[in-house]
């Protein structure tokens, strides 16, 4: 029996006012593709927003998109938090061919890692003690936060992976304020 195989990709992305959901399903030319929906519920949030989508659709969901931001939509743009996404996408009939994911957003403390390395006196040798320290500290909160992301997505563990990225996010804290 010919059926759709949906599937969604949803990148880190670095800008923190976008989310990036891209459909990469394939379509079977013995069905219609109809009713396309885009179902985003934001960390925190019982109901979800849906968007009306087409199939092959790369979107790049702000604030605005998901209730969110609520003014100046268009003209000023509202970080989207870091946390758990539940996206789901489905196509006619709906209540039975659709994909569902857990994405974990790390892209604030992505920048905020990345803005610790910028302040880092490294050069293309070896650093002295206290540098190559926080190198190893910087590399440890980055495996922290990978392991967020694989316990959410990949071992559907979700209150494991948020442990975890609150313990990279509390490391962090400590970065700024040694870089202060």
């Amino acid at each position: 029996m010919a059926n759709h195989v949906l599937s969604l990709e949803v990148p880190t992305v670095m800008n923190p006012c976008i989310l990036t959901v891209m459909d990469t399903s394939v379509y079977t030319d013995l069905i219609p593709v109809v009713c396309e929906q885009l179902n985003i519920t934001v960390p925190g949030f019982q109901h979800s927003v849906q968007l009306d989508v087409s199939a092959g659709f790369i979107e790049n969901i702000t604030a605005c998109d998901l209730n969110l931001q609520t003014s100046n939509c268009g003209t000023e743009y509202v970080d989207i938090p870091d946390g758990i996404y539940i996206i789901k996408y489905s196509v006619s009939p709906n209540d039975v061919v659709y994909v569902e994911y857990n994405h974990m957003r790390i892209t604030k403390a992505l920048n905020r890692y990345y803005n610790i390395l910028c302040r880092l006196d490294v050069a293309d040798c070896d650093p002295p003690f206290k540098i190559k320290q926080r190198l190893e500290e910087l590399g440890l909160i980055r495996m922290y936060l990978e392991a967020a992301k694989s316990k959410v997505e990949f071992c559907h563990e979700p209150q494991k992976g948020m442990s975890l990225y609150n313990y990279a996010w509390k490391l962090l804290n400590k970065m700024d304020c040694i870089n202060c």
